[in-house]
């Protein structure tokens, strides 16, 4: 087991890498990051990033500290700061991949959690809620524009149900424009956004959408529209059309089936990750996300 160490990516977290068993692809590591906090009132939050993506967010983790929450975040295998050269990126044949790297999170965080997922990382968070080996640990769920359902209509739809189809039986077919630039010139500094990320590991045109992962992605959803009867609160936050990746009628509409106390709120305007909307926008997401959660600890 490797030990904490300082981040190579963010200045003042520490992170440390576990490994796993060797996959299709070779050998899988996960990598946990942490802001260091010697108070902690408030308990500890876990953060699981989207597809194409993984843990930046220094502002997000700075006002979790300042609010006496223990900062926690998780580059998934094949994302991130977990990508390795062999490896097809932000591949899976199976959701159920991540809950290894969650369950080794959550052993070493030894605490209750706040569990925080963005977009493709809200769906793993809330199927790990449900069926985790260490779901327990879970005390409430954060969904950051969870990702339940394809924004796929007519002829998109179509191709996508092709893509499914062959993702079955040659899981390494992909679409290497599926990811469309626009989302990352909205984020990044270096075109209309405000914020600095590595574009080599969340790149200006994504990687390519493996067919296979479609189809893992697929079976995912349709273990959240059956119905997950969470026993956890959980806040789900999404956006109106300005979030140009998701549909929020989609989210709005999954969320509230996840289980017994759902709060769905809307931020008009806000981005697909809302805590990296205009400033006005995110505080107000901040301000309704502690309240929240000091609601449900209570």
């Amino acid at each position: 087991m490797s030990a904490w160490r300082a981040d190579r990516l963010l200045t003042g977290f520490e992170a440390k890498e576990f490994a796993f068993e060797p996959d299709y692809d070779g050998a899988v590591v996960a990598t946990l990051v942490r802001l260091p906090a010697p108070q902690a009132a408030r308990g500890a939050v876990l953060y699981v990033h989207g597809f194409v993506d993984y843990f930046f967010q220094r502002h997000m983790a700075e006002r979790f500290a300042a609010e006496g929450y223990a900062f926690h975040a998780l580059d998934l295998r094949k994302h991130g700061r977990s990508l390795r050269p062999h490896q097809h990126p932000c591949f899976c044949k199976d959701v159920a991949e991540y809950g290894a790297d969650l369950t080794r999170a959550l052993e070493e965080i030894g605490e209750p959690v706040l569990l925080a997922g963005h977009s493709t990382g809200g769906l793993i968070c809330a199927l790990y809620a449900k069926d985790g080996a260490r779901r327990e640990q879970v005390r409430a769920l954060w969904l950051n524009s969870p990702f339940f359902e394809f924004n796929a209509q007519g002829l998109r739809r179509a191709q996508l149900g092709l893509a499914l189809a062959l993702g079955r039986r040659a899981p390494f077919l992909n679409n290497p424009k599926a990811v469309l630039p626009a989302y990352v010139e909205s984020l990044h500094r270096d075109w209309r956004g405000e914020w600095q990320f590595d574009l080599q590991l969340k790149p200006h045109r994504g990687f390519p959408a493996y067919f296979g992962w479609l189809a893992a992605i697929s079976a995912a959803h349709a273990k959240v529209h059956a119905g997950l009867d969470l026993e956890r609160p959980v806040l789900a936050m999404h956006s109106d059309e300005a979030d140009i990746i998701l549909d929020w009628r989609h989210i709005a509409r999954w969320s509230r089936t996840l289980g017994r106390e759902v709060t769905v709120l809307q931020f008009p305007g806000a981005l697909h990750d809302v805590v990296l909307s205009r400033r006005e926008i995110r505080e107000e997401v901040f301000r309704q996300l502690f309240a929240w959660a000091a609601r449900v600890a209570a």
